[in-house]
C-alpha cells in the first residue's frame, strides 16, 4: 500500500451498507465478528513501552526491534486509515459442555500429555490469512482495487489493542481479550485498509475485581492485571523460547508440552465460548488424548509427519523433546512409573546437548522431595 493509492473515501458507496455487507461476507469465509479500528494507536505507546523496558518480551528480539512501529498502523503500512479485525472461533466442535474441567483432569492424569487447545487442529495462521484475503478480494470485487495488507499474528500488530478498540471485546485481567458472548477461544486477524469505513464502538470491560487467571497461573507469570511477564509463560517457554527452560519454572510446567491454556479454562466467561465454524480447528487424532511416552517415542520424521499442517511444527523437534523431557521429568517424580525413566535413559545417548541437558534433569527427579509446584494438583475453579 502506497500514499498515492490512497482512498479516503468509498465513493459511490454507503459507508454502513458496504461495512454490514462485509460482516456477511465475513460469516460465510467462517469468522464470527468483524470491527474497524482507527490508527491512532498512541495511548498505547507508553505501556508497550514499559513492557519492553522491564525485559517482559523475553528472548522475542524482534518485539524491541519493531519498536513503537506496533503502535503506529499508518508507518508499518503506508497509507492505512482503518484497521479491519476479526475474529475467529477455535473451540474445537467435539469439545463437550463442561470442557474445562475435562481440561483439567489431563493436567493431573498420570503419562497424559497437554497440549493447548487452539494447536490441535490446523495451523491458524494458514487459515486466517487465506480468509482474510478472500475477504480482502470480495471487498475489492465491489468497490475496485484499494490498498491493503492481512495480518494473522504475523507483523508487529497490536492485535489485542486493535481489536478491542473495535468492540471485538475487552482485554482481560490475563491479557487476552475477552467477549461476553463468546469468552476468549477465538483467535485474531486484520486488515490493514487505505478505506475511510465507519469505526465500531469499543466494548466495556467485565472482569471487575476478578482475578482467577491471575491466581491458576503455574508460574505466576501474570505480575499484575493485564501485565504478563512472557519469560516466565509456559506458552512462551514451551513455543517461543529456544534455549533450555529456566530450572526454576520446569516443576510448575506439569505436563504442558505445547502452550498452557490454564488462565483460559478458570475464566468464567468462556462457559460461552464458541464453537468452531471450520473443521480446519478439529483435533488430530493424534491429539485427541495423547500420552506423553508415546509423544516422546516419535522420530523426528513422525514429527513432522503428525503436525504437517499444525502450528506445532514450527518449534520443531528438537523443542517437542526437550519439553516433553520436562513433563517426562515431572511424571517420573509425582508418579514413579518406571518407563518414564526407562525412556528417558534410552534416549539420552543420541540426544541433542539441549534435549540431554533435560534428560538428565528429568531423570534425577526421582530423587527429589514431592513437594513441589504440582504436588497439590492443578487449580480448579470455583464450583
Amino acid at each position: 500500500m502506497h500514499p498515492e493509492a490512497l482512498r479516503a473515501d468509498v465513493t459511490g458507496q454507503d459507508p454502513q451498507v458496504l461495512l454490514d455487507d462485509l460482516r456477511a461476507w465475513a460469516k460465510t469465509l467462517g469468522f464470527s465478528q468483524i470491527g474497524v479500528a482507527d490508527v491512532d494507536l498512541r495511548a498505547a505507546e507508553p505501556g508497550l513501552l514499559a513492557w519492553l523496558a522491564a525485559g517482559f518480551h523475553g528472548s522475542m528480539d524482534y518485539m524491541a526491534a519493531h519498536g513503537l512501529k506496533r503502535a503506529r498502523p499508518a508507518e508499518l503500512v503506508p497509507g492505512t486509515v482503518r484497521v479491519i479485525t476479526a475474529r475467529m472461533d477455535y473451540l474445537p466442535t467435539t469439545a463437550p459442555e463442561g470442557w474445562q474441567a475435562i481440561e483439567f483432569d489431563r493436567l493431573a492424569r498420570p503419562g497424559a500429555a497437554a497440549v493447548s487447545m487452539y494447536a490441535r487442529g490446523r495451523d491458524y495462521h494458514k487459515v486466517l490469512r487465506q480468509r482474510l484475503q478472500r475477504l480482502a478480494d470480495r471487498l475489492r470485487e465491489r468497490i475496485g482495487p484499494f490498498g491493503h495488507r492481512v495480518f494473522t499474528d504475523s507483523a508487529p500488530v497490536l492485535e489485542v489493542e486493535l481489536a478491542q478498540r473495535s468492540g471485538i471485546g475487552w482485554r482481560g485481567q490475563h491479557t487476552l481479550l475477552l467477549s461476553r458472548e463468546a469468552g476468549s477461544t477465538f483467535f485474531l486477524g486484520e486488515i490493514y485498509v487505505d478505506l475511510a469505513l465507519p469505526l465500531t464502538e469499543p466494548v466495556q470491560p467485565h472482569c471487575g475485581s476478578c482475578r482467577a487467571c491471575i491466581d491458576v497461573c503455574p508460574t505466576q507469570a501474570i505480575v499484575a492485571a493485564q501485565r504478563l511477564d512472557a519469560r516466565r509463560c509456559i506458552s512462551y517457554l514451551t513455543i517461543e523460547h529456544d534455549g533450555p527452560i529456566p530450572l526454576e519454572l520446569r516443576a510448575a510446567m506439569g505436563n504442558r508440552i505445547y502452550g498452557c491454556d490454564d488462565c483460559q479454562l478458570v475464566c468464567p466467561w468462556n462457559k460461552f465460548a464458541q464453537r468452531a465454524a471450520l473443521p480446519d480447528f478439529d483435533v488430530r487424532e493424534q491429539l485427541a488424548d495423547p500420552m506423553l511416552l508415546e509423544l516422546w517415542r516419535w522420530s523426528e520424521a513422525e514429527f513432522l509427519r503428525h503436525t504437517e499442517g499444525s502450528a506445532i511444527r514450527r518449534i520443531g523437534h528438537e523443542r517437542w523433546q526437550r519439553n516433553l523431557a520436562v513433563a517426562l521429568g515431572n511424571a517420573w517424580r509425582d508418579r514413579g512409573d518406571e518407563a518414564f525413566a526407562q525412556a528417558l535413559a534410552h534416549a539420552r545417548d543420541a540426544a541433542t546437548p539441549l534435549v540431554r541437558e533435560h534428560i538428565d534433569w528429568a531423570l534425577a527427579q526421582r530423587e527429589r522431595p514431592s513437594a513441589t509446584a504440582r504436588a497439590a494438583g492443578p487449580a480448579r475453579p470455583a464450583a
